[in-house]
C-alpha cells in the first residue's frame, strides 16, 4: 500500500536542487499533487533544519514531506512572486492569490505568509473549482433541511444563519444559497454581498470586500450598503457586536440577510448572539433559521465491520464499520466528506419563549428536539449505523457523546 507521502516523493521533479528550474517545478508539482490528492490546504512549516509540508485532506492534516533548510526560503520566495507579495518583507503577515497559469489551473489559490521563529510559514488554500457544489441541492443536505432552507430563501426579510466551526463548509453553503437566488430571480432582486475576503465570484451578485486599513470594515460597510437599495444581503461572517447589531437591524427593514457565525450548535449560536448584546426579541423576531453544520469523513470501500464495544466508542449503535486503509484512500481509511447538519427554527411556542427568556443552550436544545429538530449527534449516529462513517470520526468531530 503506497501512502500519500510516498506518492508525492515518487512524483517530485528529478532536477538537481541547484538547478534554477528546480524550485519553480517543485512548487508547480506541490500544487498539482495537492489538487490530485483532494487537499484543501497546503501547510509549509519552517523548522530549525528543514521545512515540513502537510496537506489538509478531508479536514485532517497529513504529513507529506520535508525539504532541506536551504531550499525553504526559495520555495517561500517563489510563492510570493506568483502571488505578487513583497519578497523583501518577511517580518509581517501577507496575503495574496494565484490565478490561472500561475497555479497551473483555472481554480483559485490563496497564499498567506506568517513570520515564525525559524522563518515564514506559508499556508496555501486551494478553493474548490467553480463547478463544484454550485447549488444547495448538490451539497448533500438532508431532504427535510433542504426543503425548509429553500423555502426560507423566498422570504423578503429576516436572518438566515449558517453556523459551525472553522472548516465546516459554512462558506460553501452560503455561496450555494446565493447562486440559487441569483439563478431563480434572474435579476429581479438586488443581491449584494460584503465579504472578508471574496472567495468565489458569483454572477448576478454585487460583491464587495472590506478594507479595514481604509476604515471600510464590516459594520460601517454594511450600513453604507443598506443605502444601495439591496433586497438580499450576504455578510461573510458576524465577528463582533457592531456587525451583529447592523445585520439584525437590516433584517427588520425588509432585507433578507444571509450570514455565517462560529458556534458549536444551533442553540449555542442563540446564546452566543445573546451574549454579544443582541436582544432576545430581535433573535425571536428576526431569525428565520439557524443551520449548524460540520463535515464528516466518509469511509473508503476498504473499511471492515466490527461489533465490539471498543469500536462503537460509546455510540448507541450496533454493528459499525471502521477504517482500514488502502492505495485508493492513501492509507487514511477515508475518502471524501459529507455534511452533518441540524436546523433550529425559532418558531412560536416553547422554543420561542425559551429564546425570549435567554434559556441556556442545553435546555433550548431539549425543547427544540421536542419540537422536531434532529440534532447533529442523532444524525451522526444514523450515519454510523448506515455505514457512512466510523465512531472514531464522529468522536473526532463532535467530541465525546453526552
Amino acid at each position: 500500500m503506497e501512502l500519500l507521502s510516498e506518492q508525492f516523493q515518487r512524483e517530485l521533479p528529478r532536477l538537481n536542487a541547484n538547478d534554477q528550474n528546480y524550485v519553480p517545478q517543485l512548487v508547480s508539482g506541490i500544487l498539482a499533487a495537492a489538487r490530485n490528492a483532494r487537499a484543501t490546504d497546503v501547510h509549509l512549516i519552517p523548522g530549525a533544519d528543514q521545512m515540513e509540508m502537510r496537506w489538509r485532506i478531508d479536514g485532517v492534516l497529513v504529513r507529506i514531506a520535508e525539504f532541506p533548510g536551504n531550499i525553504a526560503p526559495r520555495i517561500v520566495a517563489r510563492l510570493k512572486v506568483l502571488s505578487q507579495l513583497l519578497t523583501y518583507r518577511s517580518d509581517v503577515p501577507q496575503e495574496g492569490r494565484l490565478h490561472g497559469s500561475a497555479s497551473d489551473s483555472t481554480e483559485e489559490v490563496r497564499v498567506t505568509t506568517f513570520p515564525t521563529l525559524f522563518g515564514e510559514k506559508v499556508v496555501i488554500r486551494l478553493f474548490a473549482g467553480a463547478g463544484k457544489y454550485r447549488r444547495l441541492s448538490e451539497l448533500g443536505l438532508p431532504p427535510d433541511i433542504l426543503e425548509v432552507l429553500q423555502g426560507q430563501l423566498e422570504e423578503t426579510g429576516g436572518v438566515i444563519l449558517v453556523t459551525g466551526p472553522a472548516g465546516g463548509g459554512k462558506t460553501t453553503t452560503i455561496y450555494a444559497a446565493l447562486r440559487d437566488l441569483a439563478d431563480k430571480n434572474l435579476g429581479g432582486r438586488s443581491l449584494v454581498s460584503l465579504e472578508d475576503p471574496i472567495e468565489v465570484v458569483v454572477p448576478g451578485v454585487s460583491q464587495s470586500q472590506v478594507n479595514p486599513a481604509a476604515g471600510f470594515d464590516m459594520a460601517s460597510g454594511l450600513r453604507s450598503l443598506l443605502r444601495q437599495d439591496p433586497e438580499v444581503i450576504m455578510v461573510g461572517e458576524i465577528r463582533d457586536r457592531h456587525t451583529a447589531e447592523t445585520v439584525f437591524q437590516a433584517s427588520l427593514t425588509g432585507h433578507l440577510v444571509l450570514t455565517t457565525f462560529h458556534a458549536g450548535s444551533a442553540t449555542q449560536a442563540v446564546n452566543r448572539l445573546s451574549d454579544m448584546g443582541i436582544e432576545p426579541y430581535l433573535l425571536r423576531s428576526s431569525v428565520r433559521a439557524i443551520l449548524c453544520q460540520r463535515l464528516l469523513r466518509r469511509l473508503c470501500g476498504c473499511a471492515r465491520t466490527a461489533a465490539d464495544d471498543e469500536s462503537r466508542m460509546g455510540l448507541p449503535v450496533g454493528v459499525v464499520r471502521v477504517p482500514v486503509g488502502c492505495e485508493e484512500c492513501g492509507g487514511t481509511g477515508y475518502r471524501g466528506r459529507f455534511v452533518l447538519t441540524e436546523m433550529l427554527l425559532p418558531q412560536p411556542g416553547d422554543v420561542g419563549r425559551a429564546i425570549l427568556s435567554r434559556t441556556e443552550a442545553r435546555e433550548l436544545e431539549r425543547l427544540a428536539v421536542e419540537a422536531g429538530m434532529i440534532t447533529q449527534q442523532q444524525r451522526a449516529c444514523d450515519a454510523v449505523a448506515a455505514g457512512w462513517t466510523s465512531p472514531a470520526e464522529v468522536r473526532r468531530v463532535l467530541g465525546i457523546p453526552s
